[in-house]
Parts: C-alpha cells; sequence; structure tokens
C-alpha cells in the first residue's frame, strides 16, 4: 500500500509521571515504522514545548497521561494543522478523566462499577473492598486495591499525592479482560492473570509477573459481549483510530467496564500489540497501520 507519509515524528516521554513507560512505547513504535519504510524523528516534549523539523508530515503519539491522553498534545497540533494519529481533543480528555467517563457510561447506560469522588482525607461511603484510583492517570499509577479498613487512609493519601480528585470504585470480582480497538475493528480479546489477581504497576510492566491470554479462553458468547462493548464504549467517548477498553467479567458472567486508553501501551509486555498479535497483524504492521490513520482533527 502506498504511504500516505515518509517523514513523521514519534512523540515521547513527555512531562507526565508515565514517562518512562512513554519512552519505551515510542522507542518500539519509532523502530517499527523504520522497518516500515518512514523517515522517523524520536521528539520528547518533556516541557511541553512541540517543535518539529520543517519537514515532518505527521504524528505518532505515543505520550501516555498528562498532556499526551488528555487533549492538550491533540490541541496543539490541531492549532499546527499537523496530522495525527488517535483520539481528538474532546474524546481524549473525557477518556483519560475517569470522572468524564463515568458521566458517559451513566448517559449512555454502559454498565461500570459504583464510585464516589474524594478530594481530601476522610471517610468511604461505599462498602469495602474498594479500588482508589487518581482521576486522571493511566499505567495504574497511585492505584490500590483496600480490603481492610486498616488500609484505607494510607491508599487514599497515596492516590491523592498522584492528583486530586480521588475516585474510589467498588471492586469488581472476576476475570480482568482487555479489547484492543483499530478503529472500529475489535481485536482478540486479552485475558489478564496477575499475582494475587490484582494488575498494578509492577505487574503491568515487569516481563514476567504476569500472564496474558490470548486469545481470552471465552466462550464465543461472552468473546463477542466483550468486544460490542469495547465497541460501544469507544463510540459513546468519540474515540478514533486505535484504543483499549479495560473490562471486568464476573462469576455471575456480567461485564463492567473500568476505563479507556486512548494512547495504549506499546511495550514488550503491552496488551494491543499481543491482541493485533493473535489477529494476525504483527506489530510493524500493526504501527505503520495506525500510522496511515493519521488526519487533521
Amino acid at each position: 500500500m502506498a504511504k500516505k507519509f515518509k517523514k513523521v515524528a514519534v512523540l515521547m516521554g513527555g512531562p507526565s509521571a508515565e514517562a518512562p513507560v512513554s519512552l519505551r512505547s515510542g522507542a518500539a513504535i519509532a523502530k517499527a515504522l523504520r522497518t516500515a519504510g518512514y523517515t522517523v524523528d524520536e521528539v520528547d516534549p518533556k516541557d511541553g514545548a512541540l517543535t518539529f523539523a520543517a519537514d515532518v508530515e505527521a504524528v505518532f503519539i505515543a505520550l501516555h497521561g498528562a498532556f499526551g491522553e488528555d487533549g492538550v498534545v491533540q490541541q496543539k497540533l490541531g492549532a499546527m494543522n499537523m496530522p495525527y494519529i488517535g483520539s481528538g481533543p474532546e474524546a481524549s480528555r473525557k477518556s483519560l478523566d475517569k470522572l468524564a467517563s463515568k458521566r458517559v457510561f451513566a448517559a449512555e447506560e454502559i454498565p461500570t462499577p459504583d464510585y464516589e469522588v474524594l478530594t481530601a482525607p476522610g471517610p468511604h461511603t461505599l462498602p469495602l473492598p474498594l479500588v482508589v484510583k487518581p482521576a486522571s492517570e493511566g499505567s495504574s499509577i497511585g492505584l490500590h486495591c483496600v480490603r481492610q479498613e486498616a488500609a484505607w487512609d494510607g491508599a487514599l493519601r497515596a492516590a491523592l499525592a498522584h492528583g486530586n480528585p480521588v475516585l474510589v470504585e467498588t471492586y469488581i470480582p472476576g476475570r480482568e479482560l482487555t479489547v484492543g480497538l483499530l478503529g472500529e475493528e475489535a481485536l482478540p480479546v486479552v485475558e489478564i492473570r496477575a499475582p494475587d489477581g490484582w494488575y498494578d504497576y509492577g505487574a503491568k510492566y515487569t516481563q514476567g509477573r504476569t500472564d496474558y491470554l490470548v486469545p481470552a479462553p471465552l466462550t464465543a458468547e461472552q468473546t463477542a459481549r466483550a468486544q460490542a462493548l469495547g465497541r460501544r464504549v469507544f463510540q459513546a467517548l468519540g474515540c478514533r483510530d486505535l484504543g483499549r477498553v479495560d473490562l471486568r467479567l464476573t462469576p455471575a458472567d456480567e461485564l463492567f467496564v473500568l476505563e479507556m486508553n486512548t494512547i495504549p501501551g506499546f511495550t514488550e509486555t503491552s496488551l494491543l500489540p499481543k491482541a493485533a498479535a493473535a489477529a494476525g497483524i504483527n506489530f510493524v504492521e500493526l504501527c505503520d497501520r495506525i500510522m496511515q490513520r493519521a488526519s487533521v482533527h
């Protein structure tokens, strides 16, 4: 297929707490795009400033968290009339802001755990166990599962240290699933089996700590239901090009949406590349297909 672009930039690193993961994602993407025949500049906007060589034609955003996934960089690129991959500013903001996502899920009747919002140390009103996380961080940064009352104060303070407000959700027992999307195409479902059933930062980014079952050992009906729910979330939030929807499947066979990731990880342990590989799309082809979707928003 003829390429829309020849010279591209990969935005990686950035000013957020997720910069180390983003640098790993960006390096892998840049290598794959070079293999696919692109000329690639690697750009780290660690101070929040965007500068590209004059001949850069489009941008692959590999920034995670604040600045990269909250609509800020998307708005800047739009103002520059620069084609880029991924969701636009509004969909990015609503997806990273877990409270904004919850409001969309409620409006669209998308099943999601019960929650409350806290802005300071204090008691919870939902029953334990609870999941505590900053409202606008990714990569499981500041994420805690509180099973005993004695752990509550420390978990809440730790989450607040990563950002305010904090989302407190009812813990949903069951299997951890994720649905990757390439445009409107739902990829094979991945099941995540983490140590002690808890998929935190260490389980996410330490090779060998977590088992990934691709495709997930589900019935055909469960797979179809998970993929359909992933597409609903993608559409409800107004996302484009790529994404990953995290779900829980309960022992009662109910699915709950946890969150939407508009710029999923592209490291060696990342889930979207695993799902694509199960669909017969290798890493170089995956990056190329996404790059070809870049457009001015």
